[in-house]
């Protein structure tokens, strides 16, 4: 069940004057556990939103308004890292599907289950209104996104639109998990029913149960790594469950293998362990390529681009390689997400998390002490004089005031160094967008406060300048909800990833790099970003550039978050990148792959 926004949005009673094919599918949508639903209004699902509202009570599931479908999109992306279940987004027409399009792509990327409701006018041609009717209507709209979704549907009758639902939900919630879309057709919802149609029990059509590999090659596994005399273990796309946590630091510990994380992902491994082998980062540094060159068994949990991290490590071609995935369920031709093909001697198609829990049976190893809730465990000190703002620098400051609060960093830069920060506990970190798609990071962050309400957590961004820009107005949607979190925005006033590609080329060239900044650069006038989010009726800060000035700026933030408050600092940094970002960004580390 959700946990109601208290005071917000609360409609009149309303008369029992009929049923109508809406009232159907929101009653269904209550019964799927759907909490909320992030939406931009359109016309195209006008009778399932009365529905919402005049059948609900605006209750279970909880509408939630955006300014921008791309945001809707983002926010229910971000709650289900937190949550590991779906919430629902509901996108107008082919036109609001469209706007959608690119977060959709990020939440399939990065593997996490969302429940997409589109609509669309009369299937019926002699049923539209002229002009808009037919603009907005598509003989197949699930074409537009079908190649990243798992499964799509658009149904026509009310008992027919009752059961896609059902199985929307069950196939997003299922592994390797990913949206799903069910379009639903105006005059559907607009029918008016005799009676409430019969509902399907959720309890007798179940979910797939979850997949594990069979039980000779579980054993072939255990052999390996026990046998290994320097295992090496790489943990990707994993459960935010602490007892899964717990049993990947058992089974690490029992075979004193060397583990290594990926901040793609989120956090999956205390990174202050002694096992912990190298920085999480995008790309290896020279540490982690180290130990893929000297391990002899590296097993691999639903690592993201595992050809590829093998490649920065020379290839692993004198280690045996187990890798543990169900994601090649998901695999198709459009899009290459899934990486380049990675070499493996031992491939278990199962859950990763469950394959782990059985490796681990079979070797006897314990579940182990679930991880505390810390506090944040920044690894940098700030030096005692102020300077010049730098991703180091922000870092250390950010980590001068919230040291002792117990924070979920739901989004990082990608110039971050990766052992900025030590990861103690699954919600010390969510992870990036998982598509790379700029403009995700407000959505996601309103997402993950809104999952953390309740939690003792305090959520905490440091977004980019860029990313912030192009999804300035999901903001609002924080400020309309009361969703408290601190996003610090590190902005170098650039597309400074571009930079280093233009750098790049022009050293290739023998070209002036001192040219690099034209058409990069966001300046001339400066973009007052705190000025923005106050106008959205934020606690805007800032600009601030200077160390002592943002840990001033932190201190201030955090404590107006934790009273109940939306809070955005604008800290002006200076352009830069951690060498292996940079490096791998422009295919210097070991051919690194990278945009």
């Amino acid at each position: 069940m959700s946990i109601p926004l208290d005071g917000i949005d609360v409609p009149v009673a309303s008369h029992d004057n009929g049923i109508w094919g809406s009232d159907a599918v929101a009653a269904m949508l209550r019964k799927l556990d759907i909490p909320y639903l992030a939406l931009n209004p359109g016309s195209s699902f006008r009778g399932l939103h009365d529905s919402l509202v005049n059948h609900l009570g605006n209750e279970q599931p909880q509408m939630l308004l955006c300014l921008h479908e791309e945001h809707a999109v983002a926010v229910a992306h971000g709650y289900a890292k937190v949550a590991g279940h779906p919430m629902g987004v509901i996108l107008h027409s082919n036109v609001g599907l469209m706007h959608g399009a690119m977060a959709i792509y990020n939440a399939w990327c990065d593997r996490v289950p969302m429940l997409i409701l589109g609509a669309t006018g009369p299937f019926d041609a002699a049923e539209r209104r002229p002009w808009i009717d037919w603009l907005h209507t598509a003989k197949d709209q699930a074409a537009l996104i079908r190649p990243y979704i798992k499964w799509d549907d658009q149904p026509v009758s009310v008992p027919a639109t009752l059961e896609s639902l059902l199985r929307a939900v069950n196939l997003t919630r299922a592994t390797p998990m990913a949206p799903t879309y069910v379009c639903l057709d105006v005059s559907m919802q607009e029918r008016r029913l005799e009676a409430m149609p019969e509902f399907p029990d959720p309890a007798r059509y179940r979910a797939p149960s979850t997949s594990v590999p069979a039980s000779d090659d579980i054993a072939a596994a255990a052999a390996l790594l026990a046998g290994a005399r320097n295992p090496l273990i790489l943990l990707g796309r994993l459960s935010r469950d602490p007892r899964d946590w717990a049993r990947r630091v058992a089974l690490a510990e029992r075979l004193k293998a060397r583990v290594l994380t990926d901040i793609k992902v989120g956090a999956v491994f205390p990174t202050d362990h002694e096992l912990h082998a190298a920085k999480p980062g995008h790309f290896l540094d020279e540490t982690g390529a180290r130990h893929i060159r000297e391990a002899d068994v590296i097993a691999a949990f639903d690592w993201v681009d595992l050809a590829g991290t093998l490649k920065q490590g020379g290839g692993a071609a004198g280690a045996k390689v187990i890798n543990v995935a169900l994601d090649h369920h998901l695999h198709n031709g459009w899009s290459m997400d899934h990486q380049a093909l990675p070499p493996a001697d031992l491939y278990l198609s199962g859950d990763p998390d469950l394959t782990l829990h059985l490796i681990a049976d079979e070797l006897g190893v314990g579940a182990g002490p679930e991880p505390d809730t810390l506090p944040a465990l920044p690894a940098l000190r700030l030096g005692s004089e102020a300077g010049e703002l730098d991703v180091v620098s922000l870092a250390a400051a950010i980590g001068e005031v919230l040291r002792d609060e117990i924070v979920s960093l739901v989004r990082l830069p990608l110039g971050w160094a990766g052992d900025s920060w030590h990861f103690r506990h699954p919600l010390d970190y969510l992870g990036s967008d998982g598509g790379a798609g700029i403009g995700s990071g407000p959505g996601m962050l309103i997402g993950a406060a809104l999952a953390l309400r309740g939690s003792g957590r305090l959520p905490v961004a440091v977004l980019g300048d860029g990313d912030t820009m192009m999804g300035v107005s999901a903001l609002w949607t924080a400020a309309r909800y009361k969703l408290p979190f601190l996003a610090i925005v590190s902005n170098n006033r650039s597309f400074y990833n571009d930079e280093i590609h233009q750098e790049r080329v022009a050293r290739t060239r023998d070209r002036p790099v001192e040219n690099k900044w034209i058409g990069q650069r966001i300046g001339d006038p400066d973009i007052d970003i705190a000025a923005i989010a106050r106008a959205q009726g934020l606690v805007g800060i800032g600009p601030v550039s200077s160390t002592d000035e943002l840990v001033t700026a932190v201190r201030e933030g955090a404590a107006a978050a934790k009273a109940g408050a939306s809070v955005l600092i604008d800290a002006r940094v200076k352009p830069g990148y951690n060498p292996t970002m940079a490096a791998g960004m422009t295919r210097e580390a070991s051919k690194a792959t990278g945009d």
